[in-house]
């Protein structure tokens, strides 16, 4: 090899590796300018910035491969026959490309939308070329394949504005059950987070049940997605408190121990 070739090779590889490094880099300035347009859905952000990135690399190659004189019908040609092995070879990955494409065309869940898929449940993070990451209650990071949840039944618990949701409360078979409705339904009226505008999402309160020990009646409220949980719990609480001002058990089951000839009979008895 004469100098003037080895000059001439040298060149094309500094060349070659200066142009896959600007793709890398330019792919990754173009990725970071999506996700800081500030009108762009969250959604769309992370999606279409792994594919600029991708795609402005994979065009660095082809031009470092035309550098070594390939020329570009028979570039394709490669290209075609390598992306059919590189398909069936890597059906799971493609398979989590096309049905990233799906989920962002159809739009099931967006970015800050908490869902749950089959075993697991958090707020979606990002939506990528690949993968979905979530975040759990307890702030656990979830590394999901696209075609996972694609291919399963997807609860959105945010996408709806209003949510409904049924709080039992047990009462002794000897309480008023009419005195309970109006002790729950006097609780519930001062709180403005509980729906009571809308006609078919007015609070309803009625018996569902008449368990061994206790009068199950049941409390329906809708109120805002936001405040789900928090107006639960405060619910429960105070609908608690109130009950018990008003001299209104809460039942719980007893159990008595009879001594009978030095045995011990046990009997269940429903409590008063």
């Amino acid at each position: 090899m004469t100098m003037e070739t080895f000059l001439t090779v040298a060149m094309n590889v500094l060349y070659a590796a200066i142009v896959v490094s600007a793709g890398w880099y330019a792919g990754n300035q173009v990725q970071n300018i999506i996700h800081k347009i500030k009108h762009l859905d969250k959604t769309i952000k992370g999606f279409l910035g792994g594919i600029a990135k991708y795609g402005i690399f994979i065009l660095a190659i082809i031009a470092v491969l035309q550098l070594f004189g390939f020329p570009t019908a028979s570039l394709l040609a490669v290209l075609g026959a390598a992306g059919l092995a590189i398909g069936l070879a890597l059906q799971g990955t493609l398979s989590n490309i096309s049905a990233g494409v799906m989920l962002l065309i159809l739009r099931p869940f967006n970015v800050g939308d908490f869902i749950a898929c089959k075993n697991f449940k958090g707020t979606v993070k990002s939506l990528g070329l690949f993968v979905t990451e979530l975040s759990t209650l307890d702030n656990t990071y979830l590394f999901v394949p696209n075609s996972a949840l694609w291919n399963s039944d997807i609860e959105n618990f945010t996408r709806n504005t209003t949510r409904r949701q049924d709080i039992v409360f047990s009462i002794s078979y000897n309480d008023d059950i009419n005195k309970a409705f109006k002790v729950i339904e006097n609780t519930i009226k001062n709180d403005d987070r509980i729906k009571t505008d809308v006609e078919d999402k007015m609070p309803q309160i009625m018996v569902t049940g008449l368990g061994e020990s206790s009068v199950d009646i049941t409390l329906r409220i809708w109120s805002k997605t936001s405040d789900f949980l928090i107006v639960k719990t405060d619910t429960i609480k105070a609908v608690k408190e109130a009950l018990d001002k008003k001299g209104i058990s809460i039942p719980f089951p007893t159990r008595t121990i009879e001594m009978v000839g030095g045995n011990a009979k046990e009997e269940n008895k429903k409590a008063a």
